[in-house]
This record gives structure tokens, sequence and C-alpha cells, in this order.
């Protein structure tokens, strides 16, 4: 049986990747769904912390998850994929101390990277409205603190800014230095509203000639445009997430399925649109390896 690798390895792996070109992170939905990105080609994971609340919790994304429920999410995930994970770790569970213990504890799990964001306690989704932030001098204290608790260097620390949405582009851009000077290795500027703020905002972050590393956020029904992963890479983002993209069209496919069910009292018909009995044993590997044909792909290989 194959050894999965740690955090660390999957940090290093990670690293190399966004030195290389800009990395597309489908969210997974859970850990069979992980099987399948990788499956399909994809080089790493993003673990979003809206479809833990929604899938697992079945509640809205308002900070009601635990570090607990999160931890055992990403070790199940972490644990059926070789590729590295980028979890949504929310407002850091508490204060500088509790995001300390979110990154020991989410790097336990196998994780690689994550994000906090500067909202405050209950956080709400960052494509709504009513969202308020914390000081931006008591967020570069979790930073900084998050930071100086990686048991990795190349744990990757991403700081997550709600500003353009509550108090303008301007304060987003600021707060963003602020919290790289503070430990941050990449800024999340969130619902950014359009193709030439996107743009703007990557030459903004530049210093001394280099870019910053960017996440782009490229959620679906939100403030920011549909753009693609190219697009993004052309404006200089490093990464680009596909949060709930997974859980949205799996929902509606569900939902479509029960009303059939409802209506002709078999499955008959939706058979075509089914995952195969043999293709979810090929997926999880019923051969007797660890994911089976899923480590086929993943960390450069």
């Amino acid at each position: 049986m194959e050894a999965l690798p740690n955090s660390s390895e999957r940090s290093v792996s990670l690293r190399r990747l966004l030195n290389d070109h800009t990395v597309a992170l489908p969210g997974a939905i859970n850990a069979l769904s992980a099987r399948l990105i990788e499956r399909e080609g994809f080089e790493a994971v993003y673990v979003s912390g809206a479809v833990l609340a929604n899938s697992v919790g079945g509640v809205p994304d308002t900070g009601l998850m635990t570090l607990t429920e999160s931890v055992a999410h990403c070790a199940a995930i972490a644990g059926a994929t070789r590729l590295p994970i980028i979890a949504d770790a929310d407002t850091g569970y508490g204060g500088p101390e509790n995001a300390a213990r979110t990154v020991r504890e989410l790097e336990h799990a196998g994780v690689s990277g994550i994000h906090l964001e500067d909202q405050e306690f209950p956080k709400r989704c960052g494509h709504l409205a009513g969202k308020q932030l914390v000081p931006a001098e008591a967020f570069c204290q979790t930073i900084a603190a998050a930071s100086a608790a990686r048991s990795c260097d190349d744990f990757l620390l991403i700081a997550r800014t709600d500003a353009r949405g509550v108090t303008g582009y301007d304060d987003a851009v600021a707060r963003a230095h602020a919290y790289l000077d503070a430990g941050a290795d990449a800024i999340f500027p969130e619902a950014l509203r359009d193709a030439d703020e996107l743009r703007r905002f990557a030459r903004d972050m530049s210093r001394d000639g280099a870019r910053a590393l960017l996440l782009g956020n490229m959620t679906e029904f939100g403030q920011t445009p549909y753009l693609s992963v190219d697009e993004f890479a052309d404006m200089g983002y490093s990464m680009v997430i596909f949060p709930v993209t997974l859980q949205r069209v799996a929902m509606k496919a569900m939902q479509e399925a029960l009303r059939v069910l409802r209506r002709e009292g078999t499955q008959q018909s939706l058979l075509q649109s089914m995952q195969t009995r043999q293709e979810l044993y090929d997926l999880l590997g019923y051969d007797g390896t660890v994911g089976g044909s899923a480590r086929t792909g993943g960390l450069g290989s």
C-alpha cells in the first residue's frame, strides 16, 4: 500500500507548482470527490468553508462550523488523494492563539496551506452584503501568530481581505500589503468587481518589480465576473479556486433525480446520467491499492 504524502511534502509540491504556473483548484465536496479531482488531472484541491458548512453541517456559511469539524473533513480528504490541499480556515476560529492552533491542527491533518480572513466573527459569505471587518492591526497579529506556528516553511499562508465590499478598493490594497508584511505568503482579494479591478489589484500588489502570490476566487453567482484560469494567469494570479462548483452541480443533479424518482417511481431513466458501479469501484481502488487508479496522477506524475 503506497503511503500518502504528509503536509510538508504536499506543501513543497504546491510551492513548486506555483513557481511554474497558475494552478486551478476545484473545491472538493468530500473525500470521494477529491479522488475524482485527482483522477481528472487537476494538480491541487481546495476545501471550501461554505461546502463544509453546507454539505457536512447542513447549515449556512456563517461561522457555525468548528475547528474540530474542519480538521476531520480535511483529514478525510487528505486520506483520499496525494494532491496538495488548500483549506478555508475562516477567521481562524478565534484570536491569534486560535489561528496558531488552527495552523498546527490542519498541518497535522495533511493540508498544504490555508487562508484566513479579516472579517469579524461570525463571518458572512464574501459575496454578500453586511460584512464587518476586524481592524487591520488586529488581523496582522493573527497572521503573525499563524505564520510563526507553521512547522514547515513551505506551508502556504494566505490572507483574505473582504475590504473591497466594506471599506473599498484602496483599503483592500493597503490591508493586503500590511498582511504580507505581517507574514502572509499570498493574498486572496475577495469579491473584486470586474476584470479591470482584478488586473489593477495585481499591479498594485507588485513590490520592487516582483508580484505577490495572488488567489482568484471563481465562484458562481457572485460579484466577480466569469474568467478562465488562463485569463487569471494573464492578470498575474497564481491560484484560481472553484470553491462550490462541484457542490452546486451535484445538488442540481440530485434535485432533478429526486423529481424523476417521485414522478416515475423508478430510477431507470436516470441510468445514463449515473456513474456506474464499475466506475465507482475503479475510483475507489477495489484492486486493493490506496485510491486505485487515482494514484496515477498528482504531484507532477
